[in-house]
């Protein structure tokens, strides 16, 4: 399925970055429900559309298919993987086991020398969630998190929460950010940060806890209870 122009590639970079900027594409394009569940991609078609040769598309949706976001069609290509309901109440599940509790470990002992650079990863959510443009809005998502649980020196733990959040799926983000209400949530992503430079604990795991309901509330299209 042909991807929109806001969404096709950039000029020819160094053959090292390829791999990375297509995956990051493409994956941006699956979570937001732009690629939908069923959706073929082939090699092929994508190499013309991105304007590069077919090893950094093949290694790509390889990469997506490691994380569950497409499945190899034999003679065919890759179909864009469905999640259901309760896959994704299970993956919120795990998250809610491991993020809200690590951040408030970190804000327990926050270093604050940290905080310009990780307020730039903010700043870059808000303006992707103002500007509708989801790919830097969820490349700066999975950034800021991976970042910030980094920091607490546990390599596994920052692996699985960003695996984690790569496979969830956000199919209203582009609705949200349309109406102007992605900004709104993108926002927390500062109090989180807030709350951490104040070292308030408490208040850092409510945030993340609030933070991931919206993955089955408002980012997936359904209502939430004070929403």
């Amino acid at each position: 399925m042909p991807m929109s122009s806001g969404w096709s590639a950039v000029p020819a970079q160094r053959v090292s970055s390829l791999r990375s900027h297509v995956e990051k594409t493409l994956s941006a394009a699956i979570i937001s429900g732009q690629l939908k569940p069923g959706d073929m991609l082939t090699v092929p078609t994508l190499a013309a559309e991105f304007e590069v040769s077919a090893t950094p598309v093949r290694e790509a949706l390889l990469d997506l298919a490691s994380r569950g976001l497409v499945a190899p069609v034999r003679n065919k290509g890759f179909r864009v993987t469905e999640v259901s309901e309760e896959q994704a109440q299970h993956i919120a599940d795990i998250r809610m086991l491991l993020e809200p509790p690590a951040m408030r470990r970190l804000a327990e002992a926050f270093d604050a020398s940290k905080e310009p650079e990780v307020r730039a990863l903010a700043d870059k959510i808000v303006q992707g969630a103002r500007d509708g443009d989801i790919k830097s809005y969820l490349e700066s998502d999975v950034e800021f998190h991976g970042r910030l649980t980094g920091m607490l020196g546990n390599p596994m733990l920052t692996d699985i929460v960003t695996d984690l959040r790569t496979r969830t799926r956000l199919s209203n983000l582009e609705r949200l950010a349309a109406s102007g209400k992605l900004e709104a949530s993108a926002a927390e992503h500062h109090e989180l940060l807030d709350a951490l430079v104040a070292r308030d604990a408490e208040r850092a795991e409510a945030v993340m806890r609030r933070h991931i309901g919206h993955t089955v509330g408002i980012w997936a299209g359904k209502r939430e209870p004070d929403a």
